[in-house]
């Protein structure tokens, strides 16, 4: 059981070229392709970044996954077909210097910085209806649905709560349709977290939330920016 207290977090979305990018899985070609980017755009990334990744059963058991790094992204290899995905990307420590040019290092490093940041994305992906969500606290910022995604349909509102390190957040915003309109708001959360996003498509829906988490006696860092998605199928699919 979650406390009810909410955890307070900056929801606003954090418009820079450092955290403007989001996190999300695409089945391409028979593979399970990680996707950097941000609406439309697939961006070539470091497959080093990716700090994690989860595969589980119907059931919630872990599948053994392996992370192919490729040249300019990431696919990932579950031993077989997950019924849950999930995956971690740690972009690392950011600072913008006064000339607003942002420098891939803590602030300790960077003398005058002006901003501070280190920024974590994640994805959760769920591919069977009724599968078994597990424990997730390795995703520091969770959508997590309150009923099966898989059993809703386009046009009808999904359930959802936020969760910001394992407690519920109050005031974020989520995007309903991060892949076709990455800058349109759908919903915010309220006092317990909680929020209904319309689902838009009858293929894959990417929700997203983006958060700033204050940091406190870094030398490096004056925050967390944080985005994650939730992605899942409209429809079934028929052959």
């Amino acid at each position: 059981m979650l406390p009810r207290k909410s955890l307070a977090v900056l929801g606003l979305l954090f418009a820079t070229q450092v955290s403007a990018h989001g996190l999300w899985t695409e089945q391409r070609r028979g593979n399970i392709e990680v996707v950097y980017g941000h609406g439309a755009e697939d961006n070539a990334f470091k497959a080093q970044k990716i700090s994690g990744a989860w595969a589980y059963d119907a059931s919630g058991r872990m599948i053994p996954v392996t992370v192919q790094r490729l040249a300019d992204h990431a696919r990932l290899q579950p031993l077989k077909p997950p019924a849950v995905m999930a995956v971690a990307l740690n972009n690392g420590m950011w600072s913008q210097t006064a000339d607003k040019k942002w420098i891939n290092e803590g602030r300790s490093k960077v003398p005058g910085a002006i901003e501070s940041t280190q920024t974590f994305k994640y994805s959760l992906a769920i591919y069977q209806p009724g599968a078994k969500l597990p424990k997730l606290d390795q995703i520091k910022l969770l959508i997590l649905p309150e009923v099966d995604p898989l059993t809703v349909g386009p046009g009808n509102p999904l359930p959802v709560r936020v969760l910001v390190d394992g407690q519920p957040a109050a005031g974020v915003k989520l995007i309903g349709d991060y892949r076709n309109a990455p800058s349109t708001l759908s919903s915010e959360t309220d006092k317990d977290g909680r929020a209904q996003v319309v689902v838009r498509n009858e293929g894959l829906n990417v929700i997203a939330a983006q958060v700033e988490v204050p940091v406190k006696d870094s030398a490096d860092v004056s925050s967390r920016g944080l985005f994650s998605s939730l992605t899942f199928l409209g429809e079934p699919h028929h052959e």
